[in-house]
């Protein structure tokens, strides 16, 4: 707005001008426009986030289907790798069998000597002797001829073998990069569904303008406030908990389990240090714990001796408790307000 006035005192003749009018209203509409702040896209309502279910819930069976014959295409690629393996292994044994008799035979030509029909015939022995061992010669020569042209068979069919089974662990290899990536893309689309469900659930109770909430009174069997049961809930159902969920106890130690207003998720039993598999799935769940504090009044997440509060969203190590339960690594803690 300043520069428009600055332009009117400097030119009072154009600014009587009914276009310079129109043009120096337009520049302070402009002006004011983008001067205001940008509007906050609006919260999805219920109806949206069934309707967005619906749609994702398609392409997640589609997804699904696909992984499905994928996983049928790999075991079949399975079989077929195995069977190949096994034809190779036999004509392996069978060739292997050939070159030992072949080479066998071709050491005793060369000791016993290949004399030869002019050499027999130089023998001065009787026609009839002469006859029949010229026979004996032509019916080894025969029995020669017939080991090497099964040894060649048998070559042939080794090589049959390995090519096939060299195609087949092809195929296999290819068939498991398919169905990890059909996989991936359904878990995805798995995890989209869970995020839009998770946007339907708003935590109980009054929140205050600062964005902390009114305190609730515990109830129910397990004494825990209806906040943290809504929690308590969506992880069971999100992530699954093998090892066990503790919230309520009755020891006043200055934090919210004795308020039912904590809830402590065991990733092993016994203080055992969990496994690197459970280790992730305390990572998953602190994730999706501060993802979603602001809308289901989670105060803070502890986990791995550190601590997340939502007044600063950042992590901070706390100091050394002594053992694996104390430091929070074999279980997440989440508290509510």
């Amino acid at each position: 707005m300043a520069v428009a006035s600055s332009a009117v005192r400097l030119n009072p003749a154009r600014a009587s001008s009914p276009r310079h009018g129109w043009a120096v209203a337009a520049t302070a509409m402009l002006l004011l426009l983008a001067a205001a702040p940008a509007q906050a896209e609006p919260k999805p309502t219920v109806k949206q986030l069934k309707k967005e279910l619906t749609a994702l819930q398609k392409d997640s069976d589609k997804l699904i289907t696909e992984y499905y014959n994928s996983r049928i295409a790999h075991q079949k690629a399975e079989s077929a790798e195995k069977s190949a393996k096994e034809k190779l292994a036999a004509a392996q044994e069978v060739y292997d069998r050939h070159s030992t008799e072949l080479r066998a035979m071709a050491v005793a030509r060369y000791i016993g000597g290949d004399p030869g029909a002019m050499a027999l015939l130089a023998g001065g022995q009787d026609p009839a002797t002469l006859l029949s061992r010229m026979a004996l010669t032509q019916h080894v020569i025969d029995e020669e001829e017939a080991v090497l042209r099964g040894y060649a068979e048998v070559r042939d069919a080794r090589g049959r073998a390995e090519q096939e089974a060299a195609d087949r662990a092809e195929e296999l290899e290819r068939t498991v990069g398919d169905l990890e990536e059909r996989k991936e893309k359904a878990e995805k689309q798995i995890e989209k569904i869970k995020d839009r469900i998770d946007l339907l659930y708003t935590a109980p109770g009054i929140r205050r303008p600062d964005g902390t909430w009114v305190p609730q009174l515990p109830q129910g069997a397990d004494n825990i406030t209806p906040r943290m049961a809504l929690v308590k809930k969506l992880i069971q159902e999100r992530f699954e908990v093998p090892y066990g969920i503790g919230c309520y106890r009755a020891i006043q130690d200055g934090g919210e389990h004795p308020l039912g207003r904590a809830c402590d998720f065991m990733l092993s039993r016994g203080g055992a240090f969990p496994s690197a598999a459970e280790q992730k799935r305390g990572d998953q769940i602190s994730a999706w714990a501060i993802k979603n504090a602001k809308r289901l009044g989670i105060m803070y997440v502890i986990y791995r001796q550190r601590i997340w509060h939502v007044r600063t969203g950042v992590w901070r190590t706390m100091s050394d408790r002594g053992g694996a339960t104390a430091n929070h690594y074999d279980h997440p803690h989440i508290s509510v307000y």
